[in-house]
């Protein structure tokens, strides 16, 4: 609706979940609207719609003079769609906020983006540089908490509530239809999910888990990878190119810190929370895999530790180009401020 009001030009927005598009198509909604002089259509809600793949590529070939913008759920794979979009669409992914974005929301600050080698050989100049502008104990635990939705504009104390919801809808109206689950599986999905919350960082045992779930191992690695998918969990695995999802991953995080505290709002683990904010914030914009040393390997090149002001560089003993990424306002050598990796984007 931002977009909407800061363009010129016919335009309209539509949502794709309205009742309308139950016994209506949208190609004959836009054909109406062509008519009309619109030529620019923002779709939203269109993973709600069951014909979504076909009438986007029914509109990209029909009109030369149209702009379509359309989105959807972390689910919707647009290679999955019954009609060939991957040739006529320009795809993009919507990340949760950074930490760079929350402190421009939250201190109405311009961070600059930093790249990961300026922040692995630079860390010791740029980070007093940005510690001016914000309070590193305070803002930072504040986005660990519930800084990665924008929801924290509306209400802090609602917080939590919301992301809820947010879960509960996203499995139920987002996953569930998309994936064409039944009511039981769905239920199994949210008891798969309180489950992890309850160890994350897990290293899964795949058969123990299928046990206490009373469900086939396949399944049980389905409805993982349907998780990761959904933005609900991160799966690290040894590598990253041709993994299929009978593949078990070496270790399963939830997606981001605040889903450890909406789970465990008065007992989340510290050292889970650090890991899963490197993991959450690296992943969006790098390759991130599970290291024989160490905790992570970033682009098949750098392996990091992860930690608090305490942790010493000993397990990496003799590991080229590693680092600890530590919970510390300033670092030297390879002793890198954690909180800088929330700058990469």
């Amino acid at each position: 609706m931002q977009y909407l009001s800061a363009i010129q030009g016919k335009r309209i927005y539509l949502s794709l979940d309205d009742f309308y598009f139950e016994t209506h198509r949208l190609i004959e909604a836009v054909a109406s609207l062509y008519a009309m002089g619109y030529r620019i259509f923002l779709l939203d809600e269109v993973h709600r719609y069951l014909w979504w793949s076909k009438d986007l590529k029914q509109l990209y070939d029909d009109y030369e003079d149209i702009q379509v913008v359309a989105t959807g759920s972390s689910i919707l794979d647009i290679s999955r769609g019954n009609a060939d979009l991957s040739r006529r669409a320009a795809v993009y992914h919507l990340h949760g906020l950074s930490f760079r974005e929350y402190l421009n929301f939250e201190k109405n600050t311009n961070l600059p983006i930093l790249g990961l080698e300026e922040i692995i050989n630079q860390h010791h100049v740029v980070a007093p540089e940005l510690l001016d502008t914000f309070d590193f104990h305070s803002d930072f635990r504040d986005y660990l908490s519930f800084g990665y939705f924008p929801y924290f504009l509306e209400s802090k104390k609602a917080y939590h509530q919301k992301l809820q919801q947010t879960i509960q809808l996203v499995i139920d109206t987002d996953i569930a239809p998309f994936e064409e689950l039944q009511h039981a599986t769905t239920r199994l999905l949210k008891k798969l999910l309180f489950v992890l919350s309850e160890s994350v960082p897990f290293t899964p045992n795949i058969q123990k888990l299928s046990q206490k779930l009373e469900t086939p191992r396949n399944t049980v690695l389905r409805l993982l990878d349907i998780l990761n998918q959904a933005q609900i969990l991160l799966l690290l695995r040894s590598f990253t190119k041709g993994v299929s999802y009978l593949q078990k991953p070496e270790k399963i995080y939830l997606q981001n810190p605040n889903f450890i505290y909406l789970f465990s709002p008065t007992m989340a683990n510290i050292g889970n929370v650090r890991e899963t904010f490197f993991l959450n914030q690296l992943t969006a914009v790098h390759s991130v895999t599970a290291p024989r040393y160490g905790d992570f390997m970033v682009d098949d090149t750098y392996v990091f530790e992860v930690g608090g002001a305490s942790k010493t560089s000993e397990q990496l003993q003799g590991v080229p180009q590693s680092y600890l990424a530590l919970d510390i306002a300033g670092g030297s050598n390879r002793r890198i401020p954690l909180w800088l990796f929330g700058m990469l984007y």
